[in-house]
């Protein structure tokens, strides 16, 4: 939009409307409805705004003015979204859920994990992570289509018993006769003993691993 200007009340305008922009980030209605009425005030008689450019700028500020309310609308309706989420997550705790995640905790010797497979495999490899990221146990596991479990005993390939405590992670490699990747994903499985709601995503802590909320699949108990 351009406002006309002919007199020196005009730059007065102009340089005021200016440093006040300035020192916001964006317009409101309110200074929108001022940019028109010192339009029309300032504009040159001989020269004035036509019609069609003033419908069009009254449009514009109709647009303006709905997509304020909008976007205040989207923003009160994301809060109270992110409450509900919150207000839902809390009643996992002290639930045993089942969770798509790679990571678990050793405990009482021993970390279990589930992967599903879209079909049945012809070969599934399993390799065990410690938080370095170094492979501390490899083997075998079933190809069942669906759900499968596979529970290890906390000991190295050295046959060395590790550590309660320590997070492990599982890599799941499942293939069928033609070679192709089955796997859909992994799964721990554990008691929901907290929440931390500080980020947009409430995070559960199950079995002593944080999950996201979106991740947890099922209740078993």
């Amino acid at each position: 939009m351009t406002v006309s200007a002919t007199s020196s009340s005009t730059a007065t305008t102009s340089s005021t409307s200016s440093s006040s922009a300035s020192s916001r980030t964006s317009l409101s209605s309110t200074d929108f409805l001022k940019l028109l009425v010192s339009e029309l005030q300032n504009q040159d008689p001989l020269n004035a705004t036509s019609v069609t450019d003033f419908i069009n700028q009254m449009t514009s500020y109709a647009n303006f003015t709905e997509q304020q309310s909008t976007n205040s609308s989207m923003s009160s309706l994301a809060g109270s979204f992110s409450s509900l989420v919150t207000l839902n997550s809390v009643n996992y705790i002290g639930h045993t859920v089942e969770a798509k995640t790679d990571t678990a905790v050793l405990s009482n010797g021993s970390a279990t994990f589930g992967y599903s497979l879209s079909s049945a495999a012809s070969n599934v490899s399993v390799a065990i992570k410690d938080s370095s990221g170094n492979t501390v146990w490899t083997g075998t596991g079933t190809g069942n289509k669906g759900a499968n479990t596979i529970t290890w005993n906390g000991a190295d390939s050295s046959g060395n018993q590790l550590s309660d405590g320590g997070q492990y992670t599982i890599s799941v490699t499942a293939t069928d006769t033609a070679g192709n990747s089955v796997l859909n994903y992994t799964t721990i499985t554990g008691t929901v003993t907290g929440i931390d709601t500080s980020t947009s995503t409430p995070t559960l802590t199950v079995g002593g691993v944080p999950v996201s909320a979106s991740n947890i699949i099922g209740v078993t108990s």
